[in-house]
């Protein structure tokens, strides 16, 4: 088997049958097995999984949970019966917008034997279909390396293509946690490249009853900032400069958004957070001292309004 599509969903009745048929739409010269972890649904998600299963029997594993597991436990636990070389992963309310994606990153795979993963741009829509401005990632394609992803994850969940064998269960560290995508892609680039192709081959979709797009910018800070105080624990500190340096932008942003509530007590511990990360370094310090002052004092100064306008300007 060339390649597994792994899709797993929870309620997503209005969305689940388009990402389906965006797969089964693939033009590939391989064979691919489709396999679809279904988490127990309080919607009619589960009747649609079923409908299309009995259309295409041949084409379609289904998992049918008892019980509600959660999301990144249902596709740990789905992931242990994917028979292919190479692994796609998508979500039940993402689909994708080509139908030569997975022949075109497969080839890409079998001719660069020192990439690990193959991923590429992605358009943002929201719940009613209608297109967003946003394409991500907005950096330039090409070779990226783990470093690159430890600055900032730039492999959407549903553009990836990975090794199959560079994927395993995510360690017990990571059980709780809302963010497997991030360290997922970071433990599979330790072995290889990662190439980001420039085309936009699938939509991500965001939308009120997401997990991740449903969160507030703060709380999207902090648990990725948690997942990176473990990833770097995990890897035995080895990237440890890298990951400090990412940590200290999570922090600086954190205190921002609290300074921006009124909580200024809330916002000077997350400013003394970033600076035990690494936020002192050459390029940062106008941008803190500013920070700082306004943080402080509650005052925009000058100083901070150039700050902002220096670090716009920094290469990320």
């Amino acid at each position: 088997m060339k390649l597994s599509v792994m899709i797993i969903t929870y309620n997503h009745e209005r969305f689940i049958a388009r990402a389906i048929e965006s797969v089964l739409a693939q033009r590939v010269n391989f064979d691919y097995e489709i396999l679809i972890a279904e988490d127990c649904s309080t919607d009619g998600t589960r009747d649609v999984v079923t409908d299309l299963h009995r259309r295409y029997p041949d084409r379609i594993v289904l998992i049918l949970r008892e019980q509600n597991i959660g999301a990144l436990q249902n596709l740990e636990s789905s992931l242990t019966v994917c028979r292919g070389q190479y692994l796609a992963i998508l979500e039940g309310d993402d689909y994708w917008t080509s139908v030569d994606k997975l022949q075109k990153q497969v080839n890409f795979l079998d001719a660069h034997h020192e990439c690990a993963i193959s991923c590429h741009r992605v358009r943002f829509i929201d719940e009613t279909g209608d297109t967003e401005a946003e394409i991500f990632p907005p950096c330039r394609a090409g070779l990226y390396t783990i470093e690159d992803l430890l600055k900032g994850n730039f492999v959407m969940t549903c553009s990836a293509v990975f090794r199959r064998d560079l994927i395993s269960p995510l360690p017990p560290c990571f059980s709780k946690m809302k963010l497997g995508d991030w360290p997922r892609s970071v433990l599979a680039a330790r072995h290889g490249k990662i190439e980001l192709m420039d085309e936009i081959m699938a939509a991500y979709r965001v939308h009120s009853g997401s997990m991740w797009s449903s969160m507030s910018q703060f709380a999207r800070y902090k648990e990725s900032a948690q997942m990176l105080k473990t990833l770097d624990k995990f890897l035995s500190f080895e990237y440890t400069n890298t990951i400090r340096q990412t940590l200290a932008g999570f922090y600086l942003e954190m205190a921002s958004l609290m300074r921006q509530e009124g909580k200024r007590a809330e916002a000077a511990r997350y400013v003394t957070s970033c600076l035990c990360k690494g936020g002192w370094q050459p390029g940062r310090r106008l941008l803190l001292a500013g920070l700082a002052a306004y943080v402080l004092i509650g005052s925009r100064y000058k100083v901070f309004s150039r700050a902002n306008s220096q670090r716009a300007t920094e290469p990320s």
